[in-house]
């Protein structure tokens, strides 16, 4: 294969292979490409997210509420669980949503020492159309693998996430 055929990843790929032939470089072929991928990706889905006033931090807390079902409220242990970041994250992200009024934090029924953070109706108003064009732009991202690529994919990528404890 030509050089100018190569993309960014397979072209640093042959300068490693001609500069160190003793190395095996085949994994810059899946990481490298992944890492391109997924800071591409990001760049992709935060668009989405600010056209609705949402960053990444917000828009995940509202999903993450939402997605939790009637009455729409978790614990903030149970956010940071949700979403794999730490308390500390948590309760930033909750602080900016409750300044916008997306969501409520209570003093929990069952444990007096406990918070609770609810969805508003303005924050669910809000997620549902944000998820909805969310949703539409991964559409778009993954619109040029058929079917069965996007279900092999997503399983590799799942089969190697548990294997990396990721």
């Amino acid at each position: 294969m030509v050089e100018r055929d190569l993309d960014h990843v397979g072209r640093i790929m042959a300068q490693w292979a001609e500069q160190r032939p003793d190395l095996d470089v085949s994994p810059q072929g899946i990481v490298g490409r992944l890492s391109r991928l997924a800071q591409h990706l990001d760049e992709e889905l935060t668009v989405v997210y600010r056209s609705f006033g949402l960053g990444e931090g917000e828009f995940d807390v509202l999903a993450t509420l939402r997605r939790s079902g009637t009455p729409f409220e978790l614990t903030p242990g149970g956010l940071a669980a949700s979403t794999m970041v730490s308390s500390g994250a948590v309760t930033k992200r909750v602080d900016r949503c409750l300044e916008k009024g997306w969501v409520t934090r209570r003093v929990s029924d069952l444990d007096g020492r406990g918070r609770v953070v609810a969805l508003t109706l303005a924050g669910r108003e809000l997620i549902d159309e944000a998820f909805e064009a969310h949703m539409a732009n991964e559409q778009r991202l993954v619109g040029s693998l058929g079917d069965l690529e996007r279900a092999r994919l997503a399983r590799l990528l799942e089969t190697w996430g548990r294997t990396l404890g990721a």
